[in-house]
């Protein structure tokens, strides 16, 4: 006998104190600010901050999936940590999405502990700041951000035009995931089938 399908809702977490690392997980609507106290807990210096959830008719189903598919990347067996970027599970959660509730979620990430949002904004901003032409990405280029199918294009060494708005990558990245905190820029975009994280680790934190 088959077992009974149960909806809820598969998120993508990351939490700026564990860069390089999402979190995938599931939860019901009703019990999700209960998981996200939970995952705050004393050995995590800051809150978790939802990059992608959507509602699924299979929870269970699609969970088991994520766990499969990026297994080899897993932290920890008793984890559900995984060296990915952010896009690599968004791109999979799409396809299996009866509603996008990501701002929904974020909401309640942001209501864990909003004394907490300057120490993340620090650890956030660490390192020096993405400059296209020292990574090597010549003005012109265009840059996929990964919820969505959307480009904007490199016209300084520090800016891109978004349609008619020329301005940093980091409001705009904030503006299209729809949220109040400063994201972390470059997981969300990548460059010529390359995420800009991996580019601007080997620009500025390459061992040579």
């Amino acid at each position: 006998m088959s077992k009974e399908k149960k909806g809820g809702i598969v998120y993508v977490l990351e939490n700026a104190a564990m860069p390089g690392m999402v979190k995938i997980g599931r939860t019901s609507r009703d019990s999700i600010e209960v998981r996200l106290s939970e995952l705050y807990s004393t050995g995590v210096p800051v809150p978790f901050d939802c990059v992608y959830a959507a509602r699924v008719a299979d929870v269970e189903k699609v969970e088991r999936a994520f766990h499969d598919a990026f297994g080899p990347y897993r932290v920890n067996p008793k984890r559900e940590f995984f060296e990915i970027e952010p896009f690599q599970a968004i791109a999979i959660l799409r396809l299996v999405a009866n509603d996008n509730v990501t701002p929904e979620i974020q909401k309640e990430a942001e209501k864990i502990d909003v004394g907490s949002h300057p120490g993340a904004e620090k650890l956030k901003s660490r390192g020096p700041r993405m400059n296209f032409a020292e990574m090597k990405i010549p003005e012109g280029s265009m840059l996929k951000f990964s919820r969505e199918n959307i480009e904007v294009e490199v016209i300084s060494h520090n800016q891109v035009r978004y349609k008619d708005r020329e301005d940093y990558l980091t409001p705009i990245t904030k503006d299209l995931l729809n949220v109040s905190y400063a994201p972390a820029t470059a997981t969300h975009w990548m460059f010529e089938g390359r995420s800009l994280r991996d580019i601007y680790k080997e620009t500025y934190f390459e061992v040579r």
